[in-house]
């Protein structure tokens, strides 16, 4: 397996006061930064914008979460092959659905979910059916967040996710041909959708096998820690992608996550990706994006099945 743990960092010989001071006030100031940017995910300019969406992308109209008394509108990407056949998907459910698909409704450039998921149909027979839940734009920071932070506010996760499994799950399992076992059933996001794609795995583990945790921004809920101590099911997989370029903070956490996840998990059961140039933008994940997914859904599978086939 081409896999890559990340090796612990380490220093030798003192530090001055004055290094010190100067790395605190760096810190600072790029947690700030970060801080900023998440909170900007939330806003887009569509006015000028060509949609980039396939064809094979909908927008369902708005749903109303239950849990939370807001609407939100829901996209949905179907396989190339969904309209000619009478098979059953795997699905993939994706967080701040305004920037995977197109850019005329991103903040600064879509995942290029279809473009990817439509290549790996031709090249690997790779088919799934991709959820994309738009993210609630000023209550971003706490919908994605299951703990309550002094900053953004009290954690609205867990109310978020009973609507993902509780409320949009029987809705889409209802409405497509879906695989709605767990063993063909994920998480996807970056950033606050990487924190609470990493939780969601743990809280839900009947629900999910799978769980692409990019860019996670643990440094919002540091209690995903001690939570992802939990053991999991021995054939849960985990794919989590850092950047070099996100800042120092964020390359540490994710560097403690895989010490935690060495300890605690199945070594064929996760990987961790450091890409030293990577920065936190979508243009990042949209150039990981196959291959995370590749390795969550093993190509060696038969991913999609007909009604009543082995």
């Amino acid at each position: 397996m081409n896999r890559k743990i990340i090796p612990a960092r380490c220093s030798n010989g003192q530090q001055t006061p004055g290094y010190q001071r100067w790395r605190r006030t760096l810190g600072g100031l790029l947690a700030g930064f970060l801080a900023a940017l998440l909170v900007a995910c939330d806003s887009s300019d569509t006015d000028t914008v060509a949609s980039t969406a396939q064809e094979n992308v909908s927008t369902q109209p708005p749903l109303t979460i239950e849990t939370l008394q807001r609407e939100r509108h829901v996209r949905i990407y179907l396989p190339p092959s969904y309209a000619d056949s009478d098979r059953r998907y795997p699905v993939l459910y994706m967080h701040d659905g305004q920037n995977l698909f197109d850019d005329a409704t991103s903040f600064v450039g879509e995942w290029g979910v279809d473009e990817t998921l439509n290549a790996l149909a031709e090249s690997h027979g790779l088919e799934l059916i991709v959820v994309g839940i738009d993210h609630g734009g000023d209550h971003r920071m706490t919908e994605l967040n299951p703990f309550d932070n002094d900053r953004f506010g009290k954690g609205q996760g867990d109310a978020y996710l009973d609507f993902v499994v509780g409320q949009l799950k029987p809705r889409v399992d209802r409405d497509y041909r879906t695989l709605p076992d767990r063993d063909n059933t994920a998480i996807m996001g970056s950033s606050m959708g990487g924190l609470i794609s990493h939780y969601a795995i743990g809280r839900h583990p009947q629900v999910f096998s799978k769980a692409g945790i990019f860019s996670p921004a643990y440094w919002v809920g540091p209690q995903i820690f001690s939570r992802a101590e939990q053991k999991l099911p021995a054939d849960t997989r985990l794919y989590l992608l850092m950047g070099g370029r996100e800042g120092e903070d964020m390359v540490g956490n994710f560097e403690q996550m895989g010490k935690l996840l060495a300890r605690r998990h199945p070594t064929e059961g996760w990987r961790a990706k450091l890409v030293e140039s990577g920065e936190h933008n979508e243009g990042f994940w949209r150039s990981e994006l196959a291959e995370a997914i590749l390795w969550l859904f093993d190509p060696g599978e038969s991913f999609a099945t007909r009604p009543g086939a082995e």
